[in-house]
């Protein structure tokens, strides 16, 4: 009796919100907190494969079925990180021939679960800041053939780095001059090239925005990303070493959200609550939308404390939860 007295407050006062038990974080279950329906949210939910590294490298889950998790988890758009296929399509024969079978069954399957393909994440192709002229051409051309990927599979834009020079002033003109090169090449694919603050300068957002503006193309544009704002490591390391200075996070989103075109949902840790530990969810979506942004938001879940399926539906939760309180 008293279930369904619950469940008759829960259409009187909240009309389609799902009725659910509070989210446990910990790998013994995925017990979904009460939430709202995302049918009336100002943002669309997106997964981001990064936030499935850990079975993806232990192999217990292959790439290729990204779409099939993302679409058995809820969410209706995806964006791929092209790390997970470079290997494979490198270590063929015929690269370019198993590119296309890659694009081919990643396209296909996309369709089958009916989820949108929207960006793909793009590592390893070079330093787009570099200051030697040819290293830096050459990370433009490399990235042209994800250019072109993200056309076939009808993705809207590509993720780049901007590493290369440490000297701001240098690290600002060569990302000007790589960014109008592929941005260029852009156009003619109908893609966006967007830059994620992902470590040192690229995630000084007043040195980000300044880039944006030198640039000055309507297919250049950023990725926000809640959690990427350190500006050193320990060591001079570029990953994994502790981050000794940062770029305050909630003043860099909103500086980046002028020139954004997606956006990522950074998470880590959760309380007990189901709110993450070191951003503040409900100031982050009210940034974004004091924006006028009301496209995709990428869950991308990166904590080691609970699996990854978990980590994601808790990321998901928490950004129903929070969008339904502004």
């Amino acid at each position: 009796m008293k279930v369904s007295l619950t469940m008759l407050l829960c259409t009187l006062f909240f009309f389609q919100v799902s009725c659910k038990q509070k989210t446990d974080t910990s790998d013994s279950s995925i017990e979904e907190e009460v939430v709202a329906s995302s049918d009336s949210l100002f943002f669309k939910l997106s997964l981001a494969q990064w936030s499935l590294h850990t079975p993806i490298y232990e192999g217990d889950l292959d790439p290729m079925d990204f779409a099939q998790k993302a679409s058995e988890m809820g969410f209706e758009g995806i964006e791929y990180v092209n790390s997970f296929y470079t290997e494979r399509i490198n270590n063929a024969e015929d690269p370019e021939a198993e590119m296309k079978i890659v694009l081919d069954s990643l396209k296909a399957k996309s369709k089958e679960y009916d989820v949108k393909n929207l960006i793909i994440m793009i590592d390893g192709e070079g330093d787009l800041a570099a200051n030697d002229s040819i290293e830096r051409n050459k990370a433009v051309d490399n990235h042209k053939k994800w250019v072109d990927a993200a056309s076939y599979l009808g993705c809207h834009s590509i993720r780049v780095n901007l590493f290369g020079s440490e000297v701001p002033e240098e690290w600002k003109q060569n990302s000007i001059d790589a960014l109008s090169k592929l941005s260029e090449y852009a156009t003619t694919k109908d893609i966006n090239i967007l830059v994620e603050n992902h470590g040192y300068l690229s995630s000084n957002a007043d040195l980000l925005v300044e880039v944006m503006q030198g640039v000055n193309m309507e297919n250049c544009g950023t990725l926000p990303d809640f959690g990427n704002f350190c500006l050193k490591r320990e060591g001079g390391q570029r990953w994994d070493a502790k981050c000794v200075e940062e770029f305050p996070r909630y003043e860099g989103v909103e500086k980046m959200m002028p020139y954004a075109k997606a956006v990522s949902a950074k998470s880590y840790t959760f309380d007990e609550d189901g709110n993450e530990d070191l951003i503040d969810y409900k100031k982050m979506l009210q940034i974004v939308k004091n924006s006028g942004y009301d496209g995709f938001i990428g869950v991308e879940f990166e904590g080691g404390e609970v699996s990854a399926e978990n980590g994601i539906m808790a990321t998901k939760n928490l950004l129903i939860k929070a969008g339904k309180q502004l």
